[in-house]
């Protein structure tokens, strides 16, 4: 019987065209996971797609290769193509009619008359044979990607690699380990217990960044000593550490920096700083130039430097005053979709968001006492 990995290569090695996906809220884990594989079906002469739905690349992961090649959306649908010959006779017109449960298409030459050998038809197939999915704890995380594709994703053969706890094992194969602290971890012992030679010094850059941002610049509590001899290994094989440092934690712009501050001067903490809260609004935004990208960032320092904090939320108020999104991270073993359940939320276990048609003032009230209520029942 084949292992678990033999399995996963021998999918690969039959595939002619696989599609990587990721979750909608993607994390750095996710996004440096997809390319990394994507680099390396490519180098064995594999097409590999790369899609995440909605995706807008963030300004400090700019600095991977790939970056530019992950599509917010795909196209899986089959087309059935009809072609006519037009290297004799032009076509002047084309229409179409539906006529006693026939489509028919009507070609008005140019000049000559069009032959009936000079027209044929093909069955054309999306190409995909396989899927990859990766740090995505189920389908539905994948958000329009799965819910417009839902015939192709149960038609098609599913490798799901992940290292969260809360992952639905959802694929034909699921390489799924919780002990790994990202799933770039578990990328690397794949590929290097089958073969460490196609790791060079670009893959081994992707594989690093994603337990860079994992292990939050190895300042997480869960870094384990698999993972750091994972680092030394990928470092050695090339990986460039100064590159990835420089661009994830050294780069951060004077407005972003601004907003920070203005984040933190408004910083709330309750149940022993394991609830913590601020309010953005627009006048935050405007005086500092910052922008809702830059949120995530500050969030990760909030948990890094606050490890007893154990759900953070952002409230950030429209422009008009009369909505407020939400933004909730769950540090631990909490879901984030059920503290904002009754608000319609989107996002998955760790990281949602909702709106409410109130005020950030209303909104604020409301959602903490409604977290803190949730959380007191809890043994936190």
């Amino acid at each position: 019987m084949l292992t678990e990995d033999q399995q996963i290569f021998e999918q690969i090695a039959k595939a002619k065209k696989i599609l990587i996906a990721f979750r909608q809220d993607f994390t750095g884990d996710a996004v440096a996971s997809a390319l990394a594989l994507t680099y390396f079906l490519r180098q064995a002469n594999k097409q590999a797609n790369v899609v995440c739905s909605g995706f807008n690349a963030p300004s400090s992961f700019l600095f991977l290769p790939l970056i530019n090649k992950i599509k917010n959306d795909v196209r899986t649908e089959r087309r059935f193509i009809i072609s006519l010959d037009t290297s004799r006779a032009a076509a002047k017109e084309i229409s179409y009619q539906i006529h006693d449960e026939k489509l028919d298409f009507i070609v008005i030459p140019q000049n000559e008359q069009f032959h009936p050998d000079e027209v044929s038809a093909q069955a054309e197939d999306n190409g995909y044979d396989l899927i990859i999915v990766v740090a995505s704890p189920d389908l539905e995380s994948l958000g329009q990607i799965y819910h417009q594709n839902t015939h192709f994703f149960f038609n098609t053969p599913v490798i799901n690699i992940d290292h969260h706890p809360d992952n639905e094992k959802f694929g034909q194969i699921n390489k799924v380990d919780i002990t790994a602290i990202s799933t770039t971890e578990i990328i690397f012992n794949l590929l290097n217990g089958n073969d460490g030679a196609v790791i060079d010094g670009e893959l081994a850059t992707y594989l690093l960044t994603g337990i860079f941002t994992a292990s939050k610049s190895f300042k997480s509590g869960s870094l384990t000593p698999d993972s750091l001899m994972a680092s030394s290994q990928l470092i050695s094989l090339g990986a460039d550490r100064e590159v990835i440092v420089r661009n994830l934690y050294q780069n951060k712009g004077l407005n972003t920096l601004k907003l920070w501050g203005r984040l933190l001067a408004k910083l709330k903490s309750d149940l022993n700083s394991k609830l913590i809260w601020s309010c953005l609004n627009k006048v935050d935004f405007e005086k500092t130039g910052g922008g809702i990208m830059d949120l995530p960032g500050v969030i990760e320092e909030l948990i890094i430097n606050i490890p007893e904090a154990e759900v953070i939320v952002v409230f950030h108020e429209d422009s008009g005053g009369g909505k407020t999104k939400i933004y909730l991270y769950s540090a631990r073993n909490i879901s984030a979709l059920s503290l904002l359940k009754e608000y319609d939320p989107a996002g998955s276990k760790n990281s949602a968001q909702a709106i409410l048609d109130k005020t950030a003032v209303d909104a604020e009230k409301e959602i903490i006492d409604n977290i803190k209520n949730k959380l007191s029942k809890l043994p936190i």
